[in-house]
């Protein structure tokens, strides 16, 4: 399914797809990109097991957790398991870059995954990040939820590898993304 445009108007849909196809393959294993919450509140109770990746804490400010104590409260009462960390392809080549300038590996990967959307690169990122937490299971597929901002526009099912073997993670399925990026 291809969106005619990104953005938050599509997460009751992106959701929907997702939960039907996680149905169909028998995956139990869901990873969202979320940092208000909004989109993973949207996703409890919908499927078997949910893991929520926020951005870490210091993203937008330092110290400052974007997602609400009283939302991560709710979250984990109705079951999802919340990861906040260092971004996979975010960490220090980025603080390398905004030191010196430059390119490093990790940018250039997340760069290459942008060629098929902001979403996608999100939804591969999430699925490392969730298995080298060790909240989902190694070996098994996912479907992993993102979107280009707010909201969820993305739907992937994803075997990842941990990050230390990074190149034998697989996009088995792109479920649904934005056309226009």
């Amino acid at each position: 399914m291809y969106w005619p445009q990104k953005g938050p108007s599509n997460t009751d849909k992106t959701i929907a797809l997702a939960v039907k196809r996680a149905g169909e393959l028998g995956i139990d294993h869901v990873v969202v990109a979320s940092c208000s919450g909004e989109t993973a509140k949207k996703l409890a109770g919908k499927v078997k097991n949910l893991v929520c990746v926020t951005h870490h804490v210091g993203f937008t400010a330092p110290g400052e957790d974007e997602m609400p104590a009283t939302v991560r409260e709710e979250l984990a009462s109705r079951g999802v398991r919340l990861l906040t960390t260092t971004h996979l392809m975010g960490g220090l080549d980025r603080a390398v870059r905004n030191k010196f300038g430059g390119v490093y590996p990790a940018e250039i990967i997340a760069q290459t995954l942008r060629i098929l959307g902001q979403g996608v690169k999100v939804c591969v990122e999430i699925s490392v990040m969730a298995l080298d937490a060790g909240l989902i299971p190694a070996g098994k597929e996912v479907v992993a939820v993102a979107g280009s901002g707010t909201g969820a526009d993305t739907a992937a099912v994803i075997l990842p590898a941990h990050a230390n073997h990074f190149f034998d993670t697989k996009v088995k399925e792109i479920i649904c993304k934005p056309r226009e990026f």
